[in-house]
């Protein structure tokens, strides 16, 4: 069935596009069993191809339960005993790194490697520090798992990739190295700015076809040797694919997606704040919306994630709906403002939500305004997903 552009949710993209100028392109899709509607605005196309971030980790995920259910996983086993080259993952199980309940740490920062061979012994050297006490969520874990999941399965973590999920969701344009002839297709997340204290970054010579992350651009240095947690690149369609072929349950049963969306580290603390709520490999709904990557339209079966280039995926196999939004924050944005103590982003010239314009100053005495994507993930609900819920008709499920 051909998607049709839906004018309330070009609209709905605009505010990101034209109005605040958090993306320079966006494109949204969302459906059921029965349909699909999609928008689009900026610098993006039908044919676009976007870099996936961290939504690999939900492809990394689906491996991992469907080795489960063919008993060639066993996630009560160590990650040792899976491949002793983490010698230091002896008392580590392989469900506690899915369901990220382990902080996991490597004895350097692997984006700071000076090769390949460099960055994949430093994280060979991880190691566990216990439960979280902070953030659950991290890229090491899923880091981890695919190396699991290559001795568990017996080959290359994308040939699981590729006979798990591409294959029976008839994806034709979701790659590890893009090809050739796509790579004009590709969307460019070059001159990413940030502002980490003190520290300004300024990022440019990322080439289209690379991966924005830095740790799986040193690791998969344009081989087909793909990262846990992020590296692939794909389409509107492929996604639209990718969605579908999860609740016509193609690629894992529905048990496992019902296992998969179990909350393993959310909880209230004693001071009324909350955890992250994550299940295996994914974000599961969390109980304050404002942190929550599940939309309010979807159940507690429903599991998603978002890529830090500008994307988000969520899928709820109870209701049979799924919704996601490719597109860049990066691109000539800043992207991270972690200010200096004692300030806010008021005094960087920025509104409380994270939008507006900063006035960036090179080392040459020079100066660039440049819009700020900052907190973009908590705009989604009131700017996107509400017209979502509208167009399909939805209502909003109690947590």
């Amino acid at each position: 069935m051909k998607a049709m552009m839906n004018p309330e949710l070009t609209e709905a993209i605009r505010w990101f596009t034209r109005e605040k100028e958090i993306m320079s392109g966006m494109l949204l899709a969302c459906g059921n069993d029965e349909r699909t509607e999609y928008a689009m605005d900026g610098e993006v196309r039908e044919n676009s191809v976007f870099d996936l971030a961290s939504l690999t980790k939900l492809f990394t995920g689906l491996c991992a339960m469907k080795l489960k259910e063919e008993g060639l996983l066993d996630p009560s086993r160590s990650v040792f005993s899976y491949d002793s080259r983490f010698t230091q993952m002896q008392d580590v199980t392989v469900e506690q790194i899915m369901g990220f309940t382990q902080e996991l740490r490597t004895p350097g920062r692997i984006d700071a490697c000076g090769s390949r061979e460099e960055a994949l012994n430093c994280l060979f050297g991880v190691f566990s520090v216990g439960e979280p006490k902070g953030r659950a969520y991290s890229d090491i874990p899923s880091m981890v798992l695919k190396y699991v999941i290559e001795a568990a399965g017996g080959e290359p973590f994308t040939d699981c990739i590729r006979k798990t999920v591409l294959e029976p969701a008839k994806m034709t344009e979701t790659w590890v190295r893009v090809p050739e002839e796509r790579v004009g297709d590709c969307l460019s997340y070059d001159g990413e700015y940030r502002i980490e204290g003190e520290k300004r970054i300024h990022r440019t010579g990322l080439k289209p076809g690379i991966p924005h992350d830095p740790k799986a651009a040193m690791i998969q240095r344009g081989t087909e040797d793909l990262c846990g947690h992020a590296g692939l690149f794909s389409t509107e369609k492929d996604m639209v694919r990718f969605c579908r072929a999860i609740l016509e349950g193609k690629i894992v049963s529905k048990a496992s997606l019902q296992e998969m969306a179990v909350n393993r580290t959310g909880r209230r603390r004693t001071d009324g704040s909350y955890t992250q709520y994550l299940g295996y490999q994914c974000f599961v709904r969390h109980p304050d919306q404002y942190y929550s990557e599940i939309p309010r339209y979807m159940g507690r079966q429903a599991f998603g994630n978002a890529g830090f280039t500008g994307n988000h995926l969520s899928v709820d196999p109870e209701h049979g709906i799924f919704t996601f939004f490719l597109g860049n924050r990066v691109r000539n944005r800043l992207t991270v403002l972690l200010p200096e103590e004692n300030k806010t982003l008021e005094d960087y010239g920025l509104n409380a939500d994270g939008s507006g314009k900063f006035r960036w100053r090179n080392e040459d005495g020079t100066s660039v305004v440049i819009p700020s994507s900052v907190k973009y993930v908590h705009q989604k609900d009131e700017h996107l997903h509400r017209t979502v819920a509208k167009v399909l008709g939805l209502k909003e499920i109690p947590f």
